[in-house]
């Protein structure tokens, strides 16, 4: 495969790839509005890679299907360890084919097929570019990995990473992410620029469009304000920020 200028990646399991049949037509949609781009899916299920990459294959896609191992303490239980493992072997991945940016997709969204050169433009002077989406069918929008880009300068300063304490709690990898981005100096833009549908399962759905963020959402998710509230989650071994998130947009 040839450098690809933008990796498309995206960590998959069995259990989130319940919209297959929309999220790789609608890839297909994305790479021919940008065709120098290259979609990579990581799985740590070593009988899903043959699948993943019959389907890459049929559906005409530029991209392969890369295996990962998920490392993880004894006494974890949730799956946020499976995903930060997905998300650092794309990191790691993009950088070893000297991409010049990853975007993140999940398989359980489907995407505004210019989604690729609206985050190019947004991501210019920052070396992050985040859009917002409905996170999950009982809170209004947020931040998440869904559709994150980073350019290679700021992938090479971070690694994806989770907390899980014994009590339960977890800390995701993408929060940890702005936490770390925050303590290497790295420039991030936030917002919602792209129309996005979020699938929590096969038959609902909930879709974003752009739109300006309000004052409150801009100052929340000021990289400043999550390095604190999330370095006191980790002392207090209590996800804050999700609880916040919680009480405030619950629906």
């Amino acid at each position: 495969m040839n450098r690809p200028d933008i990796i498309v990646g995206t960590p998959i399991c069995r259990r989130t790839s319940f919209i297959l049949d929309k999220f790789l037509p609608n890839q297909q949609e994305i790479q021919q509005a940008y065709p120098s781009c290259s979609l990579v899916m990581a799985t740590d299920e070593p009988d899903f890679v043959a699948e993943l990459e019959k389907q890459v294959k049929l559906h005409h896609l530029k991209g392969e299907v890369i295996g990962y191992e998920t490392v993880k303490p004894d006494y974890a239980r949730s799956r946020v360890w499976s995903i930060a493992s997905g998300r650092e072997a794309l990191r790691r991945y993009a950088l070893s084919r000297e991409a010049e940016y990853l975007l993140f997709l999940d398989s359980d969204m489907t995407y505004e097929p210019s989604v690729i050169s609206i985050m190019k433009a947004k991501i210019q002077g920052f070396g992050v570019a985040s859009s917002g989406y409905r996170l999950s069918r009982w809170s209004s929008w947020g931040f998440g990995g869904g559709c994150l880009m980073i350019n290679r300068k700021t992938l090479n300063k971070i690694a994806f990473r989770c907390y899980e304490f014994k009590n339960g709690q977890v800390i995701a990898e993408d929060q940890v992410l702005d936490m770390d981005l925050f303590s290497c100096h790295a420039r991030v833009k936030k917002g919602i620029f792209i129309s996005v549908t979020h699938y929590p399962s096969r038959d609902e759905y909930f879709t974003i469009r752009p739109q300006p963020v309000g004052w409150f959402q801009t100052v929340a998710n000021k990289l400043l304000v999550r390095y604190m509230l999330i370095r006191m989650s980790i002392l207090a071994k209590y996800n804050i920020p999700l609880k916040l998130h919680v009480l405030l947009y619950r629906k």
